[in-house]
């Protein structure tokens, strides 16, 4: 019960009083029974807008539509005066309507011209439409003007004035050339709301002779052009760079009033070289980025859907590189009356209370009047029952008889609201409006709901019973719901039984039975297994279920989600499926579903087929073809075919097959004609007339086919009158205007006789006409033209031939040519569901302007720009969806979250699509973001790494910032402990530190919205291995004392070579110095083997490098100049002895390691080989 009304003072006491008696709205159900007989004030249900401008060229229609019981009379006033509709020949009211139609041919339509108010009337008050303002629209010509040529320096600013003619509704202005191209507009050349054509600055290519301003009139569709314009931008002396200055509008400041509801439009237009950029703000706030948008490469600011945060100081700047111009527009934001709560209808019983309230708002303020029955308050006869505060009627202690109809009106200087609202006055008793008697029935544990919908004034009370003694009270289980249901949450079967709802008011009490049934549950007891099964032989899927008794089951049986096909192998018993003769395709799972009226249960096995063992089988072959075909007992339409089987190959004949040639129609082509079971030779063959036959047998067993049997003799059949007509008769129509008569024509076969033809018939459905006719042969359609568009036909199409026609045909119907429908959908309203799925919703066009066969309908949306930043709309791809059937909503998926989308709906039918319904805007909420469009670790350290990634592709939202998490991964794969991080929107790269060298770490990245965060993108990355070496050496190598040693070692070697160095000089030569002489090889140092003393050289190699160092100063070995050796001087091989025994080896310019020898080098020893020698 609606309780939501406001004291009045000084009434307060009787409030009080009365409160008891107070009672809301009371919806008077929409069946018919109950309607019937029931008497109710007029409401205004459809009526034309406030604001109607006509067409002169078309007729006038005022619509007021209004329901009431009884139907109500209707009456019209023109100026505040009352409008005689029968003393004007011109004006018709439609019957049972309100609705004028003002034939205004031939007739000076200003003369209809005015304001417009329609009354419905019947015995229990009077309902009143809006004041409809009749205007014509109006295109006037443009004034005659002469337009003297404009010559202008480069670089100056310019203006074109367009001007045009004030038409109604305003004119749609655009710019154009003699060759009816639009001018291209840019962030330098622009035009103003207004029409105007603005030029920041000319160039040269701006010269023209052919600037043409054209006003667009909407309602007539004409269009009217201004006289050219010349211009001519000279170069001799141009004008320089300047600052930005605004062109429109002038000074430091303007103001702008918007109402509320509408769309604020502001523009800025600057001059200045270079051209100027213009941005926006709004002083002191933000701009709302879901109804803001930018046009005319942002000189004008759009902010749709105005409300009273959006007044305030809107500043637009422009600026180039030599400064920055401000204006400020001052916005002030006004609202025409608009409805905070309407006033409802009543309805109530005698000495009832009720209240109406008309809430309204606006600015200023707006005022309200009351009237009854279209007569002010004031002026209505006096009633003590009803008291008036502002915005509140209350009618106390209401009586038979004081029905009417209050109409509320509220209005300021931007407009008016004006509501009617009945209220009836009923004493009706109870009735209960659900069918007596109704059985519900549950399964056990599932909620019940048990209707006792009813209608009374006053409002019944509903009172619950079981079995016609226990009273029913709110409570565990059950549930009394407002509208009188009774809910049990949870049914039991103790719970199933009789329940009585009784309605009672003051005036009557009325008693309704229902019954509810709580049914066991559908189970399967037994659930189908496992089974693996050879090739060949036979599987069976066992499937037990309990259900309730009282249900009618049904199994099914499911393969891979099918059901399984009819065959013969296929057999479903009670409890069970058994294939026979399992085949590999067979193989798959199988799926038992026990369906009740109530519920359901089922269950899955798998079936897998393997090999069959091979085992020795009798050899089985097909028949042998049957022999020894003869025709007897012929006649005109019969004829007795017997034949001899032949050879059964072991595997017994099933029957036999016949088949007939057409000589005369079909020759060489064999049909199917019966088919005979064994042990039967013989068979009675029915024959057409006008057939040239011959016949063969073909027997069957389970291997297949035999061969054909050798053909019978012919026999010839007569001629006779065709026995059948064409069938798939159709009429449908390929285009407007025509009906297209199709049929699927006889065959020869059954032509039964020569010169075959048809007999087209046609008449228009539901019209007395004769039938028209026409003959044709050898072609399977027929073209009406001349039809009128999607039209009713009734057809027939007979066949005959020279011997007779066939039966009568039955008739069939079809439809004339569709043309493309005539209305557009209407009322089109989103239901936004989420930030990808949004709902439309439209009303239907009328079936006659389908002018077809509804296919459906199609969405067209579009998405025009992001919600996120105020940038201007750019193209986007057209989507398309197709409702089919007769349908009013369809869902929209796959929407871009945080969007601006734009729609229209156009029906379709067979021909085509119909006109686009006005376009609807919606917008999707936020989402979550996508993933990070890339993660990237760059600068890796010992203990640290910097990650760098960037901003999500699709932000589906305002972007509140990143979520990070990582951890650390061991060479086990193990992971550590995660750590969480979180980010600004504003950055995109941050360090870590503090963490592990050499090992790997993973990250995890997500951005958020205030809807969640997005998808995550991952990434990993190890840090710089530690390069300290942890062995003995390295770090030995390092300590002081160990470089002191190594400094010794060094020290001492050096005294030992110098003492070998003497040794050598002092030491005899060896037979091979001469030929190292000769070769002056300063690479071949010998040493004797059998002494350990080196050989001798010459005074000229003291300044060779000492054996060990070998590399010459340049860092290379020239081989082309060290390439000899002692084994140049023996008798081939490595490792030869010299003569007195000793090995010595290959002495080249290459020397290899000896294996005796340890780790030995041709390079200079490192500190750290030398300790590797020592070790």
């Amino acid at each position: 019960m609606d309780r939501s009304w406001k004291w009045v003072p000084g009434f307060g006491a009787v409030l009080l009083t009365l409160l008891s008696h107070m009672t809301s709205a009371l919806e008077v159900p929409l069946d018919p029974k109950v309607l019937e007989g029931l008497p109710q004030p007029p409401t205004i249900t459809l009526q034309s807008p406030k604001d109607y401008i006509f067409d002169p060229r078309e007729n006038i229609v005022i619509h007021c539509e209004a329901k009431g019981k009884p139907h109500p009379s209707f009456s019209w006033t023109r100026n505040g005066t009352h409008f005689d509709v029968e003393k004007d020949s011109k004006v018709l009211m439609k019957p049972g309507s309100g609705t004028l139609v003002i034939d205004i041919s031939g007739e000076k339509a200003e003369a209809y011209e005015g304001t417009y108010q329609c009354t419905a009337h019947n015995e229990h008050g009077t309902a009143v439409s809006n004041s409809i303002v009749i205007r014509q629209s109006r295109s006037p010509l443009w004034s005659k003007e002469t337009n003297e040529a404009i010559v202008v320096q480069m670089g100056v600013s310019l203006v074109l004035y367009c001007r045009p003619p004030a038409g109604l509704p305003p004119p749609v202005i655009f710019w154009m050339d003699n060759n009816f191209q639009r001018l291209q507009l840019d962030k330098r050349v622009s035009q103003a709301l207004n029409g105007d054509l603005y030029f920041s600055n000319v160039l040269p290519e701006d010269t023209r002779s052919d600037y043409i301003c054209y006003a667009r009139f909407p309602h007539t569709q004409t269009i009217q052009q201004k006289q050219p314009i010349s211009v001519t931008v000279l170069n001799n002396s141009p004008e320089g760079e300047r600052r930005p200055e605004f062109m429109t509008p002038l000074g430091a400041t303007s103001t702008k009033m918007v109402l509320r509801g509408e769309t604020l439009e502001l523009e800025c237009i600057a001059e200045g070289l270079p051209t100027p950029e213009i941005s926006w703000q709004k002083d002191g706030g933000e701009l709302p980025s879901t109804r803001t948008s930018f046009y005319n490469f942002k000189r004008t600011l759009k902010v749709s859907e105005v409300n009273e945060a959006d007044g305030g100081d809107y500043r637009c700047t422009a600026t180039n590189n030599l400064g920055t111009a401000h204006h400020i527009i001052k916005v002030t934001v006004k609202a025409a009356p608009f409805w905070v709560s309407a006033p409802r209808n009543l309805v109530l019983a005698p000495n009832e209370t009720g209240i109406l309230t008309c809430r309204v708002n606006g600015e200023p303020k707006p005022k309200i009047s009351w009237f009854v029955n279209g007569v002010p308050l004031e002026n209505a006869p006096e009633d003590h029952s009803r008291k008036v505060d502002d915005d509140t009627v209350i009618l106390s202690n209401v009586q038979s008889g004081s029905s009417a109809v209050y109409q509320c009106n509220a209005s300021n200087e931007f407009g008016y609201l004006m509501a009617n609202a009945f209220v009836n006055v009923l004493a009706e008793p109870p009735r209960v409006l659900t069918p007596p008697n109704r059985v519900y029935q549950v399964i056990t544990n599932n909620p019940a709901l048990l209707h006792c919908a009813s209608f009374g004034s006053p409002i019944p009370t509903i009172t619950w019973f079981k079995d016609s003694q226990t009273s029913i009270k709110n409570g565990d289980p059950y549930v009394i719901h407002e509208n009188g249901t009774l809910e049990i949450h949870v049914a039991q079967p103790l719970n199933s039984g009789k329940f009585t709802c009784i309605a009672t008011n003051i005036l009557g009490i009325k008693e309704n039975h229902v019954f509810l049934e709580v049914k066991e549950p559908t189970r399967i007891l037994k659930q189908p297994e496992y089974k693996v099964v050879q090739r060949g032989m036979s599987a069976v899927f066992e499937c037990k279920v309990k259900h309730d008794p009282t249900l009618i089951p049904t199994m099914t049986w499911l393969k891979d989600n099918t059901e399984v096909s009819k065959d013969d192998r296929f057999q479903v018993d009670v409890d069970s499926l058994t294939i026979r003769d399992v085949e590999d395709e067979d193989e798959g799972t199988y799926t038992c579903v026990m369906n009740t009226t109530l519920d359901q249960d089922s269950a899955s096995a798998m079936l897998t087929v393997v090999e069959a063992t091979p085992t020795p089988a009798i050899v089985y072959e097909k028949p042998d073809p049957p022999s020894d075909l003869e025709l007897t007992d012929q006649t005109g339409r019969s004829v007795q075919l017997t034949w001899t089987p032949g050879d059964e190959h072991n595997s017994p004949t099933e029957k036999f097959l016949i088949q007939y040639e057409d000589l005369l129609h079909q020759p060489g082509v064999w049909i199917n004609l019966t088919d005979v079971s064994v042990p039967s030779t013989t068979a009675q063959l029915k024959l057409s007339p006008y057939v040239y036959y011959s016949f063969r047998v073909l027997a069957v067993n389970r291997v297949g086919y035999s061969q054909p049997s050798q053909p019978s003799s012919q026999y010839r059949t007569s001629p006779a009158a065709p026995d059948d007509n064409p069938s798939d008769v159709r009429g449908e129509g390929s285009e407007p205007g025509n009906l297209v008569i199709s049929w699927m024509p006889l065959t020869g076969f059954q032509a039964n006789g020569p010169d075959l033809e048809y007999r087209v018939q046609w008449r228009q459905k539901d019209v007395d006409d004769d039938w028209s006719s026409k003959n044709v042969a050898n072609v399977s359609q027929f073209v009406v033209t001349g039809t009128p568009t999607y039209v009713s036909y009734e057809i027939k199409v007979q066949a005959f031939n020279d011997y007779g026609s066939a039966p009568e045909p039955e008739t069939v119907f079809g439809f004339s040519g569709e043309d493309l429908p005539l209305s557009a959908p209407e009322i089109v309203q989103v239901m936004v569901h989420n930030s990808t799925l949004a709902e439309v919703h439209w009303e239907p066009v009328d079936f006659p302007s389908v002018r077809g066969k509804l296919q459906g309908y199609k969405v067209y949306y579009r998405r025009e720009h992001s919600l996120q930043d105020t940038e201007e709309a750019s193209d986007q791809n057209e989507q398309v969806l197709t409702f089919s059937g007769n349908r009013s909503e369809g869902r929209l998926p796959g929407l871009q979250p945080y969007s601006l989308y734009n729609l229209t709906i156009r029906v379709l039918n067979s021909k085509g699509e119909g006109p686009p319904s006005p376009s609807k805007k919606f917008e999707t909420p936020e989402g979550v973001p996508g993933p990070p469009s890339f993660l990237n670790v760059v600068h890796p350290s010992l203990d640290s790494l910097t990650l760098e990634w960037g901003p999500p592709m699709n932000n589906n939202g305002r972007l509140a910032g990143y979520t990070l998490k990582y951890h650390p991964v061991n060479t086990t794969k193990e992971l550590g402990p995660v750590k969480i991080m979180s980010f600004p929107a504003n950055e995109t790269t941050f360090t870590l530190g503090n963490l592990n060298s050499s090992m790997l770490y993973k990250f995890y990245l997500s951005a958020k919205t205030i809807k969640g965060s997005g998808p995550i993108i991952t990434g990993e990355a190890f840090t710089v291995m530690d390069t300290t070496v942890p062995s003995r050496q390295v770090d030995i190598a390092t300590q002081g004392w160990f470089i002191g040693l190594m400094c010794a070692i060094a020290l001492l070697i050096l005294v030992l070579l110098i003492v070998c160095f003497i040794k050598r000089n002092k030491g005899g030569k060896y037979p091979v110095k001469e030929k190292e002489d000769a070769h002056q090889d300063p690479e071949i140092q010998p040493m004797k083997e059998d002494d350990g003393t080196f050989g001798e050289y010459s005074d000229t190699e003291d300044h060779k490098p000492l054996k060990g160092s070998r590399t010459p100063s340049n860092g290379t070995v020239r081989r082309d100049e060290s390439d000899d050796s002692l084994v140049d001087y023996g008798e081939g091989g490595d490792g030869q002895f010299n003569e007195d025994g000793s090995f010595i080896g290959q002495y080249s310019g290459k020397k290899e390691k000896d294996t005796h020898e340890g780790n030995e080098s041709s390079e200079a020893p490192s500190p750290v080989n030398a300790m590797n020698s020592f070790v």
